[in-house]
C-alpha cells in the first residue's frame, strides 16, 4: 500500500487509496453545485487513474518539487513510465482512454480537469487540517494559503477553499503561528 505524507487525525499516515476515496466523494458531492456541467463518469475516472499513476510512480508531495525543477522532472518521468505501463497492460482501447485521462488531468486545461485537480489540492488541506499541528511541515503552513491557483476558475471550488483555507487558518492561530505572516509569505 501507497502511503502518503498526509497524516489522518488518529495519527497514522494516509493512504493513496484513501486520498482516492474521499477525493471521489468530494467529486461526487460538488457536482450538482459546480456553474458548469461536468460529465461526472470522465471526472471520477481522472481522479481514480491519477491517484493509480502515483501509487505505482510513488507519491510526492508537492513541496518536494514546487522549488526544485529536477525533482519536478523525476516524478513526471516516472508518472509517464507509470501510466505508460498500465495503458500497455491493459492493451486495448480502454488502456488509452486511461492514458488520456491522466495526460488531461495532468494538461488542466478541461473543466473536468481543473475541477479534478483542484479538489486534489483541497482533499490534502481539508487532511492537514483533520492532522496534528505535529505533523505539519513549515513549509504546510504557507501552502495553507496557496490553494487559490487552484480553484481561482471557479466560485463554487472557491468558496469551498474559502472555508478550507479558514479551517486551516483557525488552526495555525490556535496553535500560535503569525497567521498574518504566513499569509505575506505565500503572496
Amino acid at each position: 500500500m501507497e502511503m502518503r505524507h498526509s497524516w489522518l487525525s488518529n495519527g497514522r499516515r494516509e493512504s493513496v487509496a484513501e486520498h482516492t476515496w474521499r477525493l471521489a466523494l468530494m467529486a461526487m458531492a460538488i457536482e450538482p453545485y459546480l456553474p458548469n456541467q461536468v460529465n461526472s463518469e470522465k471526472l471520477l475516472k481522472m481522479i481514480i487513474i491519477h491517484d493509480l499513476v502515483e501509487a505505482y510512480a510513488k507519491d510526492i508531495p508537492a513541496f518536494d518539487t514546487m522549488n526544485n525543477s529536477e525533482a519536478k522532472a523525476l516524478k513526471h518521468k516516472n508518472e509517464i513510465a507509470a501510466i505508460e505501463k498500465i495503458r500497455d497492460m491493459l492493451g486495448d482501447e480502454h488502456g488509452q482512454k486511461l492514458y488520456d485521462y491522466w495526460f488531461e488531468f495532468e494538461g488542466k486545461e478541461t473543466y473536468e480537469a481543473k475541477v479534478a485537480n483542484a479538489l486534489d489540492k483541497l482533499e490534502a488541506q481539508i487532511q492537514h487540517n483533520e492532522a496534528g499541528m505535529e505533523t505539519w511541515l513549515p513549509i504546510e503552513h504557507e501552502m495553507t494559503f496557496m490553494l487559490g491557483k487552484h480553484t481561482d476558475f471557479d466560485p463554487v471550488l472557491t468558496e469551498l477553499k474559502n472555508l478550507i483555507e479558514q479551517e486551516g487558518e483557525q488552526k495555525l492561530a490556535a496553535a500560535g503561528f503569525d497567521v498574518k505572516r504566513l499569509k505575506q509569505q505565500k503572496a
